[in-house]
């Protein structure tokens, strides 16, 4: 989801966050991974502007923390 809202490839997301585009598909695919990955993918995601958002009712998400012509996607 936080993939797609930025329009980034999984090269994109592995670039971003210096991991292998293998360990993007391992994770997005359900598999464990390190806290250390997924913490560098996160980073990745809210360099980009993404903020999380927990469950409440509603459901998790993403949405931008700021607008897409300050975060420069």
């Amino acid at each position: 989801m936080a993939r797609a809202a930025l329009k980034w490839g999984v090269r994109d997301l592995a670039n971003r966050a210096n991991v292998t585009p293998a360990t993007v598909t391992r994770i997005e695919a359900g598999k464990p991974s390190y806290s250390s990955t997924l913490l560098a993918i996160r980073n990745a995601f809210e360099e980009a502007g993404l903020t999380f958002i927990d469950e409440n009712g509603g459901g998790v998400g993403v949405r931008f923390a700021k607008p897409a012509s300050e975060t420069g996607v």
